[in-house]
């Protein structure tokens, strides 16, 4: 799985790593940097008891010149070259030394020190343990060297090293595992919290429920009483504009009312009454275009206006076929697919001969309504016309605003939708599709 660099994980997860390799790798230079300690604690601990058996054992004759003592037991110091060397001097010269050295001697310096860095006679790097002593019966200047390889030093210390490095890499591993699913465990809620606002906002629910974990329960709050604002803002908005409606239409009835019945004046009442509708309709619509969280099934919107236009449809004669397969659900309100559907089905009911075809159907939550008359329809060229708001096609025809079309269309694009007008297969009638947001069936 690939992490965006701006994710919350991602980050959270690379921070864990990056310090799990900060940590694991101080872990091993402390480790190695003891191991080390032990090992040439070891070495030198070996060279420090041969000096001190060589110094043991060690004597001077008669003429007192210094005699060695019994020779280590360690066979190390009879190979040749080794880097195990010992000698014993006295007043600068070598009076005795292991066979290893064959025809060399070790020049180390003059200060006595444990564990300190020489070369041997081949440049070889040596830790040498040097000890200045003293004998009863001799006043010389005695000392005695002890070396071990420093090579065999690093070669112990790696194969300490090696499964040093890899146990604290499969550690690492280990916690930057434990690192991911402590992540993913602690930010599974935020996820859920993510899904339960994408449900609100595809309408299959209006509030969010409160989180598990206590952290995420304020932010939930305020998300719930974002959207309770919302729906009261909403509410309040439709209420005022129903007291705007009321305050105009009424008197422009009584100015319609005190007119004479052939006064010109009755048409400009009309296209005022007209205009001022179409207005509070688009205010209406464009206050709140959609509530966060609401689903509106498709079928019994269509149902319900169909039993309202029961009666024009009935004195028609018409023969009306709905289809809504799959159970579509609009991504809005109710009152606003009402209004949508009704201004079509309204509009097709006035014009429609025999025949008014619906179906509704939604595919990758695009809902697509389809309302089809076969009424004498209305050119290509008309179409754009019918959109315009206030127009009408023909003012001798069925009674009406005009404005249904139009409003359909301002709603529609505030929901994210359009409406389509085009020819019907139902006789060369009018054919409207209105998309709009959807919500794909439960499950």
């Amino acid at each position: 799985m690939i992490l965006p660099g701006d994710s919350i994980r991602a980050r959270l997860i690379g921070l864990g790593a990056a310090l799990t390799v900060a940590a694991l790798a101080a872990g091993y230079l402390a480790i190695a940097a003891i191991l080390e300690d032990f090992i040439t604690g070891r070495f030198d601990a070996e060279t420090e008891a041969v000096a001190d058996a060589l110094i043991a054992g060690a004597a001077v004759d008669a003429d007192g010149r210094l005699l060695a003592g019994p020779e280590p037991a360690d066979p190390r110091f009879q190979i040749p070259l080794s880097g195990w060397f010992w000698q014993l001097t006295q007043d600068g010269r070598v009076s005795a030394k292991s066979p290893s050295l064959f025809d060399n001697v070790l020049n180390p310096p003059e200060a006595d020190f444990q564990g300190g860095p020489g070369l041997g006679p081949d440049g070889e790097s040596l830790r040498v343990t040097r000890h200045r002593f003293t004998l009863p019966d001799s006043d010389s200047a005695l000392a005695v060297t002890v070396t071990a390889p420093r090579a065999e030093i690093d070669a112990s210390l790696s194969r300490l090293r090696r499964p040093l490095a890899v146990s604290l890499s499969v550690l690492g591993l280990a916690l930057t595992l434990a690192s991911f699913l402590q992540v993913a465990a602690g930010l599974r809620s935020l996820d859920r919290l993510g899904r339960d606002i994408r449900g609100i906002r595809a309408g299959r629910a209006e509030t969010l429920p409160l989180p598990a974990v206590a952290e995420l329960r304020p932010v939930a709050a305020e998300i719930n009483a974002l959207l309770e604002q919302n729906r009261s803002v909403l509410a309040r908005a439709r209420e005022h504009l129903g007291n705007l409606a009321h305050s105009l239409k009424t008197p422009l009835s009584a100015l319609d009312n005190t007119l004479p019945p052939d006064h010109p004046g009755h048409g400009l009442v009309a296209r005022m009454d007209r205009q001022i509708g179409w207005h509070l309709r688009r205010a209406r619509s464009s206050a709140a275009p959609r509530l966060l969280g609401q689903r509106t099934p498709v079928r019994p919107v269509i149902e319900d206006i169909l039993l309202v236009l029961g009666r024009p449809i009935r004195d028609s004669a018409l023969s009306v076929e709905v289809s809504t397969p799959g159970a579509p659900a609009f991504a809005g309100e109710r009152q606003d697919l009402e209004e949508m559907i009704g201004n079509l089905v309204e509009n097709a009911v006035k014009w429609a001969d025999t025949r008014l075809h619906i179906q509704a159907s939604a595919q990758d939550q695009t809902l697509d309504i389809v309302i089809e008359d076969d009424g004498p329809g209305m050119s290509d060229a008309d179409h754009a016309q019918a959109l315009a708001r206030g127009s009408r096609l023909d003012e001798n025809g069925p009674p009406g605003t005009g404005l249904g079309l139009a409003i359909v269309a301002d709603l529609a694009a505030l929901h994210g939708g359009a409406l389509a007008l085009d020819r019907s297969d139902l006789g060369g009638g009018l054919r409207a599709t209105l998309r709009l947001p959807a919500i794909p069936p439960p499950g």
